[in-house]
């Protein structure tokens, strides 16, 4: 085995590692190990912002901090549970349910106190937080907690257990250079989370002054009427008649059978899709849809859409869908789009699916849906192309945004395990 290791590289106890870096127990590279608060200390909550803020497991992400919902507790319970106090570079795992999970305390929350996380205090002389942040998070790490859990239903970290945990140690400028490197990758991955939420808000802002009349565009006065669906729209849905398909009659290949599954965002994904027989689709007496139709589910993920277009030339949808067909040449396809994605949408699937726990429409329902509806169709189509052009411009950035994850995690790969060298040495580790 020794032979498959390149020149440069040693194998140890968890895996092929450069010559110059060593292999540890996480309790050799800390001067603290400890749990968080354990029990209830709900009776010690308070709302003042005078109070010590409180980190529990759910305010904990890969790499960073969720403050939405963060608690506060009395100055005397903090006094009481020093141990559990925070300080700046301790590294805070989730010990029960995502087990793994770490983070990095920042200055803003040093003097905090936090409830059942695993604290670990590195040893700053040789260790970095930053460069362990990163490897808990990574595949390796989390592969590693794995290995220690304990618990069938609830999985759960052992403080005794990570003190033992074997990790790998390069030296301290070269975990800084990793940590350095990573931890970029994580500010512009979260710059492009925060721009994107930005623009979101911005859309809907925006959708909801175009779509109401409440901003006109330039060049456009016309009056607008507040149609109903019913009005504009016809409904057909699918054939529940003894041909109805079942699983047992899919195909490989044939003509596209689409449930609620297949369509989000307006758009209908055909990479998984079922497919009937031809003959199957013939002897359908209903829910055949043709280009330009809307595919509306009516039940379980509610209010989800997708419109037909030339890709599809065949197809029938299940019964949670049904197939919305514009009356006239003179609505908008893609505005009725707009207004499907809509607050305005959403509202009324909450006014007529009836509040129930597990709500459904039907198409006598859609039909009750107010729509503003501009007279011109040349201003349904400019209101739409805006709107288009936004959610265009929100799908580049997620694109950048998910190739940015992509090439954060293959750097993972490659900088944890140092098949990758940031700082290069000129001479070997004894």
């Amino acid at each position: 085995m020794n032979a498959q290791v390149r020149p440069g590289y040693k194998l140890t106890d968890i895996g092929v590692f450069p010559i110059e870096w060593s292999v540890k127990k996480l309790g050799e590279i800390t001067i603290l190990m400890t749990n968080g608060f354990v029990g209830t200390a709900t009776s010690a909550y308070v709302k003042s912002d005078d109070g010590i803020l409180y980190v529990q497991g759910f305010n904990v992400e890969p790499n960073s901090f969720n403050f939405r919902g963060i608690k506060r507790v009395s100055a005397t319970f903090h006094t009481q549970n020093q141990k559990s106090c925070l300080r700046t570079g301790d590294l805070l795992t989730i010990q029960t349910g995502d087990i793994g999970t770490t983070t990095l305390v920042p200055p803003s929350l040093a003097g905090a106190n936090c409830h059942a996380l695993v604290i670990s205090r590195l040893d700053l002389r040789h260790s970095s937080p930053e460069f362990y942040c990163q490897y808990f998070n990574s595949d390796e790490g989390r592969a590693a907690f794995k290995v220690i859990e304990t618990g069938t239903t609830m999985k759960h970290l052992n403080v005794g257990d990570m003190v033992r945990l074997l990790v790998p140690s390069p030296p301290l400028d070269e975990q800084q250079a990793i940590a350095t490197a990573l931890f970029d990758m994580d500010y512009l991955i979260s710059g492009l989370d925060q721009l994107i939420a930005k623009k979101r808000d911005i859309k809907q802002a925006a959708m909801q002054q175009l779509l109401t009349g409440q901003q006109r565009l330039p060049g456009f006065n016309g009056e607008w009427c507040i149609a109903t669906l019913g009005e504009i729209c016809t409904f057909e849905n699918g054939d529940r008649g003894r041909d109805y398909p079942s699983p047992n009659s899919f195909v490989t290949s044939g003509v596209p059978f689409i449930n609620a599954g297949h369509i989000a965002n307006g758009k209908i994904d055909l990479s998984e899709m079922n497919y009937i027989t031809p003959e199957s689709f013939k002897r359908l007496g209903s829910g055949k849809i043709r280009r330009g139709d809307i595919l509306f589910c009516l039940r379980g993920s509610i209010g989800k859409f997708g419109i037909v277009g030339d890709f599809l030339a065949d197809g029938a949808i299940a019964s949670s869908l049904v197939i919305i067909r514009p009356k006239a040449s003179s609505i908008n396809l893609e505005y009725l789009g707009c207004y499907f994605s809509s607050e305005l949408c959403s509202r009324m699937i909450d006014t007529w699916s009836g509040g129930a726990a597990q709500p459904n429409l039907g198409a006598r329902d859609l039909a009750k849906f107010s729509i503003p509806l501009p007279a011109q169709q040349s201003e349904q189509t400019a209101i739409a192309t805006i709107l288009s052009d936004m959610e265009s411009e929100l799908t580049t950035l997620e694109t950048r945004r998910d190739k940015a994850r992509q090439l954060k995690q293959g750097m993972m790969q490659e900088l944890l395990t140092g098949r990758i060298r940031l700082l290069q040495r000129t001479q070997e580790a004894d």
